[in-house]
């Protein structure tokens, strides 16, 4: 069974982009617990799939506990090699093979292009505003639905390869 997807999460980290609505990441813990114990009644396993970093460390509590309290839960994030990290060309390559009226082509610029890495110091005491003024890491300009489709592809067998290996770790992060 395929759960409807919780469209909010820990994105502490955009607020001072206007229309950002982020729930933090103790509310996501608490809702991700929830929804799990609760399916735990219905379903022998339970995978949470990610796309956002500033989750990781709801997810991780939250499955961290489910399997604690017995429950065979994990997550899995859908990431590609080499990505860049936000509205950059990675996601926007995706959007454009998935949802391609969703882009605004016009509105498109260059974004920080610094590792990821290097920019989450500023990213953790500034949020995103810190270290981009228009929210972009990367370049979304050199995006293309043919990139979209071959990304897409890798994150979802990258997800299904880990899914059906089935080894979580610790923290319940799918390996």
């Amino acid at each position: 069974m395929i759960a409807p997807p919780i469209g909010y999460g820990a994105s502490g980290e955009h607020e001072s982009f206007s229309g950002t609505v982020s729930i933090g990441t103790a509310a996501l813990r608490l809702l991700l617990v929830e929804f799990g114990r609760s399916a735990a009644s219905w379903t022998r396993r339970l995978v949470f799939l990610n796309g956002h970093g500033g989750n990781v460390e709801a997810l991780a509590a939250a499955a961290a506990l489910l399997r604690y309290e017995g429950r065979d839960a994990g997550w899995c994030s859908c990431g590609v090699q080499n990505a860049d990290a936000h509205a950059g060309h990675t996601e926007t390559s995706v959007l454009l093979h998935i949802s391609p009226g969703g882009v605004r082509l016009e509105e498109m610029v260059p974004g920080n292009r610094a590792p990821l890495a290097d920019l989450l110091p500023a990213m953790r005491s500034g949020g995103m505003a810190a270290v981009s003024e228009v929210g972009v890491l990367g370049d979304p300009t050199t995006a293309t639905a043919a990139d979209g489709e071959r990304l897409y592809a890798e994150m979802v067998d990258g997800c299904a390869r880990r899914i059906a290996r089935w080894k979580p770790d610790r923290n319940g992060m799918l390996t």
